[in-house]
């Protein structure tokens, strides 16, 4: 398919942006990312919410990314991140240690305006002495001692997830993946790839609107058919684990990668199924 609108919309992540991007269970953009390894993006600081899968790693194995702050890269039922795990043994990103609750706290902090959020679940993990921008500190409301973790805000410079549809609004429908609608509160910019723009208002639906991300926070749409491909989308298409499990076995190699990317990045054709 042609890839006019999708590679504009790449565009304007530029080289050293930070990017939010969900993970393969939640509307990952999987057209985006393969528009950002066509416009040869490099330096990218990616943040998985909370962990991070097929997109994450193909740009790594693009040579597109500087680092990841995640819980985990994995590919699922495929086995591990293949150019993650290169990536991490050759030295050449780094790795920002985080948690799932510590990385949807730090959003929240951001999307609520605060600069800092406490959180409890990490103390007495090795985690804490291996990021100095958390702080523990002693809870101001308890009569004896009760340590607390401070994690400071995270502000994306840019958030990008696909979705089911949006109206002329800007208004985006991501059915009960509400963690998208904390990621597009706390970035600067939410980018959004759709399968299809629809009439009306989806806020004025009382069925569609729980669902909705308002257009305030959406920054940019671009219409993307099978826009998370080879990752499943709602009830609209399944996870293509034929693909996934190709992917993985040619990400192995630097060869492997190369004739991936061949195949299925650098075509003017429809790449999926």
């Amino acid at each position: 398919m042609p890839h006019r609108e999708i590679d504009q919309l790449a565009a304007r992540i530029p080289d050293g942006a930070s990017l939010a991007l969900p993970p393969d269970n939640s509307l990952s953009p999987g057209a985006l990312a393969r528009a950002l390894v066509r416009r040869g993006a490099r330096g990218l600081r990616l943040i998985g919410v909370p962990v991070s899968g097929y997109a994450t790693d193909l740009l790594i194995g693009a040579g597109c990314v500087a680092s990841v702050m995640t819980s985990a890269v994995t590919l699922g039922e495929a086995g591990t991140a293949p150019r993650f795990t290169a990536a991490v043994k050759a030295g050449t990103i780094e790795v920002i240690d985080a948690t799932c609750p510590a990385i949807h706290t730090a959003l929240q902090a951001a999307e609520k305006g605060a600069p800092f959020m406490p959180l409890r679940g990490v103390l007495g993990s090795d985690l804490v002495a291996h990021r100095p921008d958390w702080k523990v500190i002693q809870n101001p409301f308890a009569d004896g001692s009760d340590p607390i973790l401070l994690v400071p805000a995270l502000q994306p410079d840019f958030a990008a997830f696909h979705a089911v549809c949006a109206d002329s609004q800007g208004n985006i429908y991501v059915g009960r993946r509400r963690e998208l609608a904390t990621i597009a509160h706390a970035a600067k910019c939410s980018l959004v790839t759709v399968e299809r723009m629809v009439p009306g208002n989806l806020l004025e639906d009382e069925l569609m609107a729980p669902g909705c991300i308002n257009g305030v926070y959406i920054d940019s749409v671009a219409v993307a058919e099978r826009g998370t491909w080879p990752v499943g989308l709602l009830d609209e298409y399944p996870l293509d684990a034929a693909h996934f499990r190709e992917y993985a076995t040619l990400a192995r190699t630097d060869a492997g990668f190369a004739t991936y990317l061949e195949r299925f990045v650098h075509i003017d054709a429809r790449v999926a199924a």
